[in-house]
C-alpha cells in the first residue's frame, strides 16, 4: 500500500450515500488512472459502498476511512476494505489490521501522537487536520525530529496547496475529497502535473 501511495502521491477520499454516487466516483478514478480510494465511514451506505467497490472495481484499492474502533475495523475488512484510515491513533484498530495483514494509516498531529505511532512500529501517519495544525510548514517542522516518519496530510488539502505538501521529502502522499469534486478528469490531470513537479524536487522518498 505504501508503494502505491508513493507512486500515485494522492489518496482520494469519497463520502458515499448511494450506489449511483459510488459508481460515478469509482468509474472516474478507474478510468482516470487513479486506482485508489478511501471510503469514509460517515454514512449509512459506507460499508455497502466498500463491498460494492471491492466486488465491481477489483483494479481499485479500496480502503475504509474514519475508522474509530475495532468493531468498525472488523466490519470494514469484512466488507472488503484492503486498508484502514483513522482520524487519530488507535491501538485496537492497529491490532485488527495486523491480524488481517493490512496497512493502517492513523491520524497524528502532535509530536506525542507521532511518537506513540512510532513506538507501535509504524513509519507512516496521516497528518490531520492539516489545515488546522499548520499545513505544510507544520509537516516540515515535524519531519525534522522524526526523520524516519512519512506523512500523508489530509484536511484542507486542495489543488491550490497540494504542491506545497508534495514538495516535502517527508510527504508520501496527500489526501482529500477534492479529487472527486467537480470535473474529476481535470482534477486528475492537474494532480499529475503537480506531482510531476514535486517528483523533480525529490519529494515522497
Amino acid at each position: 500500500m505504501k508503494e502505491l501511495l508513493r507512486k500515485l502521491r494522492i489518496l482520494p477520499l469519497a463520502t458515499l450515500r448511494e450506489r449511483a454516487e459510488a459508481e460515478r466516483a469509482l468509474s472516474a478514478l478507474a478510468e482516470g488512472g487513479m486506482p485508489l480510494v478511501e471510503i469514509a465511514l460517515r454514512t449509512e451506505y459506507a460499508e455497502e459502498a466498500i463491498a460494492y467497490a471491492a466486488k465491481n472495481f477489483p483494479s481499485v484499492a479500496v480502503g475504509a476511512g474514519t475508522v474509530l474502533d475495532a468493531a468498525q475495523a472488523e466490519r470494514a475488512i469484512g466488507a472488503g476494505a484492503s486498508f484502514l484510515v483513522s482520524p487519530g491513533f488507535s491501538a485496537d484498530v492497529l491490532r485488527v489490521c495486523r491480524a488481517a495483514g493490512l496497512f493502517y494509516l492513523p491520524g497524528c498531529a502532535t509530536p506525542t501522537e507521532i511518537m506513540r505511532a512510532a513506538d507501535a512500529g509504524l513509519d507512516t501517519v496521516k497528518f490531520f487536520p492539516a489545515n488546522v495544525y499548520g499545513g505544510a510548514k507544520a509537516v516540515k517542522a515535524l519531519a525534522a525530529p522524526f526523520r524516519g516518519m512519512r506523512f500523508v496530510p489530509t484536511g484542507g488539502v486542495n489543488l491550490q496547496n497540494l504542491g506545497e505538501y508534495l514538495a516535502l521529502d517527508a510527504v508520501l502522499a496527500a489526501g482529500g475529497g477534492f479529487v472527486l469534486e467537480g470535473d474529476v478528469a481535470e482534477n486528475l490531470r492537474r494532480i499529475g502535473e503537480i506531482a510531476g513537479k514535486a517528483k523533480g524536487a525529490g519529494a515522497g522518498r
